[in-house]
């Protein structure tokens, strides 16, 4: 028998070549990380209130940790170049709102919708749950479920007992829990609550529906009659655009963050509107006095 060793060549060329382009020889590409854009606000009120930038980096540091996770930080409320958005699975924003609000300087409004529309997450943190009604209001009902109303909603420092924890990723290793913090509630929610999810809720004491509130100091009519009303302090809504919106009224105190479940449920957030598998018993983490101290801005103590 005589072989052709000149095709026994050709043919044994041309399936080693066929086998190094067969898609299971190449090696599997790693998944795109989900990237949170985390915005710190301007220096705001006193020393260990409102401590937008300190608050943002403890928390950006534990979710540094969660593998498949991307975390950008910038300070003063927005990027200096809005290109810092590109590639973002959520925007979380602690910062002051009303009128200063970050979001409804220029044109903004109109670029985070764009982004909404693209299924962008958002999450909003104490004061920045509150805009002006005719100017955000409407589209943080529709973004995130709803906001903060000037003399709607209300601003009590008190102390709510979230006893009952709703099934829910952001819920996920949250243990029931009670901590003062300029907690808002009544908020001017979408008509009837539609697609809005109730995170931490509990009844506020009558005296507390009485006031004082932080400002103006009330009380209002309509927050009385309300008395032994559950109210809402943190929420989640799922978009038709696929994207996710939290609402989270607590944040003003900053040693509030040492709080396991307080942190915890609001790191678990983060996660959820980046649509980033939150670890089953939540995210892990803790928070030393000296890392409490960290990053604050210089302020002058109040009298």
């Amino acid at each position: 028998m005589t072989w052709d060793f000149t095709l026994s060549r050709r043919a044994f060329l041309a399936t080693t070549t066929l086998a190094a382009l067969t898609p299971a020889a190449l090696p599997a590409a790693e998944p795109r990380k989900k990237k949170l854009v985390m915005l710190a606000g301007r220096p705001s009120h006193g020393p260990f209130e409102h401590e937008f930038n300190a608050g943002v980096l403890l928390l950006k540091n534990k979710l540094d940790r969660v593998p498949g996770l991307e975390v950008a930080h910038y300070k003063n409320g927005w990027p200096d170049n809005e290109k810092a958005f590109e590639g973002a699975s959520g925007i979380f924003l602690f910062a002051d709102g009303g009128g200063g609000h970050p979001f409804i300087q220029n044109n903004r409004l109109q670029l985070l919708a764009d982004l909404m529309r693209r299924g962008v997450g958002l999450m909003c943190v104490h004061y920045a749950v509150e805009v002006p009604r005719d100017r955000g209001g409407k589209e943080l009902q529709q973004w995130i479920g709803g906001y903060y109303e000037h003399e709607w909603s209300c601003n009590p420092m008190w102390t709510p007992e979230f006893t009952e924890l709703p099934s829910h990723e952001i819920t996920r290793g949250v243990k029931p829990f009670s901590i003062r913090d300029e907690w808002y509630f009544n908020m001017r929610f979408r008509p009837g609550m539609k697609g809005v999810t109730s995170i931490l809720s509990a009844k506020p004491s009558d005296a507390t529906r009485d006031g004082p509130y932080v400002y103006p100091r009330g009380p209002y009519a309509h927050i009385q009659k309300a008395k032994g009303q559950t109210e809402t302090m943190m929420w989640a809504v799922e978009r038709p655009d696929g994207g996710r919106g939290i609402g989270f009224t607590g944040g003003h105190f900053h040693k509030n963050w040492q709080n396991d479940n307080f942190r915890k449920v609001v790191l678990n957030g983060a996660l959820w509107i980046c649509h980033h598998e939150v670890p089953r018993d939540g995210v892990a983490s803790t928070v030393s006095d000296e890392e409490i101290k960290a990053n604050l801005d210089p302020k002058t103590p109040r009298k």
